[in-house]
């Protein structure tokens, strides 16, 4: 048998490499949702970032999802981007939930130039969240979103079919709604930790 080296000498030899923790990311971006916060690494939405979110049809309270964290930043005086949203925004509903409306720029783009406005707005660094519909966009473009978000330093919130699901992304976050009695939303992946193994259940009448 070989000998039994003491790991000290061989950390002091530099003969073993000695791996750093990832450092968790520091979040001020709390999804508002306590249940979702409690789970996410940073406590949050991933700073800077992209988070997509899987639907299995629209309109099952993706936006509803969102809506705490529009409500802050467009309270705060910063600048939500909509960028060609599959129906118009309830503006009713979202000045009910506290979003400022004066504060939400909607802009109406056909698929390709969608893309391009997404990603100039999440350049512009003058964005605090930019939602958008990526309808056929590949690894490369959602790449670039994600590349944009970092630069700006904006929130990037992409909705697209689960069906998505089976091929890799560069988002930050990655989110499964499941709509339902009892709404719950899946990790698939997240930033700075794993993701959790059971879905999380969101308040009853949530949506």
């Amino acid at each position: 048998m070989g000998n039994v080296v003491a790991l000290r000498s061989l950390i002091e030899g530099r003969q073993v490499w000695q791996g750093t923790a990832t450092p968790s990311p520091d979040g001020d971006e709390p999804t508002g949702w306590a249940s979702l916060d409690a789970i996410l690494p940073a406590g949050g939405w991933p700073a800077a970032a992209m988070t997509e979110i899987l639907l299995p049809v629209d309109g099952v309270g993706e936006l509803q999802l969102l809506l705490p964290t529009l409500a802050r930043h467009t309270q705060a005086g910063r600048t939500v981007v909509v960028v060609a949203p599959p129906y118009i925004p309830y503006v009713a509903g979202w000045e009910a939930r506290g979003v400022r409306m004066s504060q939400v720029d909607i802009i109406d783009a056909d698929t390709r130039d969608a893309l391009w406005a997404t990603e100039q707005c999440l350049r512009s660094g003058s964005c605090a969240a930019v939602l958008a519909w990526p309808v056929q966009a590949d690894d490369r473009a959602l790449r670039r979103l994600q590349v944009a978000a970092d630069t700006g330093k904006a929130l990037a919130f992409a909705f697209r079919d689960r069906r998505h699901l089976v091929q890799a992304s560069p988002a930050a976050l990655r989110l499964e709604l499941l709509p339902g009695a009892a709404p719950q939303v899946r990790v698939h992946k997240c930033r700075g930790g794993n993701a959790p193994a059971f879905p999380v259940p969101l308040p009853v009448g949530w949506a």
